[in-house]
């Protein structure tokens, strides 16, 4: 049996895609082991999540550091500690660098509550809202130097309901974060992923060219 891909995991917050993760592994849905949990913030609730379940963690406050990169350079000492492969970023409110993207080439993942290139930045359930979307969704990709840029893995959409606000819509989507994320790992754990430009293909992974999603739903009835 393969070894467990070694994932780092990097937050800022409460830490619902680490866990979601946790469950995963657990469950042997996802082949990989978590070999740390690291934040920026000391009261991060991710950070107790990674206690509860034995999950080594480390806490690097980025104000004690001169810049970005010298920021990135600690990450990147703790997580070759940690014997990292994947580093995965889980409301990670922080902007890598090349120091952290240059150590793990191709080898590092976000996610985001948007069908990206829409909505990019902070708040997109809002900005989605406000544009008067009929659709949003969620994004895992690959990060490069720009935000929320980078080649993308997966997509799922979600509708947007006549009567969501933002945390009703948030809800919905994190329930797709969850999946969406623990799929996208296993597809790397597998060796199932190549990039190619910014295309990113997945070997063997199912494909509907009649799938859609409307919304709000379209009659099925069609003009003679």
């Amino acid at each position: 049996m393969a070894r467990p891909l070694a994932l780092g995991v990097l937050l800022s917050g409460g830490g619902t895609n680490l866990q979601a993760l946790i469950d995963a592994i657990a469950a042997r849905a996802l082949d990989a082991r978590i070999g740390v949990v690291v934040s920026n913030q000391a009261a991060a609730g991710g950070l107790a999540r990674a206690r509860t379940h034995g999950i080594p963690s480390v806490v690097v406050p980025h104000g004690d550091f001169p810049s970005r990169a010298a920021f990135d350079t600690r990450l990147v000492e703790v997580l070759h500690a940690h014997g990292v492969e994947l580093v995965v970023l889980a409301g990670f409110m922080r902007l890598v660098t090349p120091v952290l993207l240059g150590a793990f080439p191709a080898r590092v993942l976000n996610i985001h509550p948007a069908l990206l290139p829409s909505f990019p930045g902070l708040h997109a359930e809002r900005q989605a809202l406000e544009h008067g979307a009929r659709v949003t969704g969620v994004t895992v990709h690959f990060v490069d130097e720009h935000a929320d840029h980078g080649p993308i893995i997966l997509q799922i959409a979600v509708p947007i309901l006549p009567d969501d606000d933002e945390e009703r819509l948030h809800l919905r989507i994190q329930r797709q974060e969850h999946r969406a994320y623990a799929q996208a790992i296993q597809w790397i754990a597998e060796g199932r992923i190549r990039i190619d430009g910014r295309h990113v293909l997945v070997d063997g992974a199912p494909i509907d060219a009649d799938a859609t999603l409307a919304s709000p739903g379209v009659s099925q009835r069609t003009s003679s």
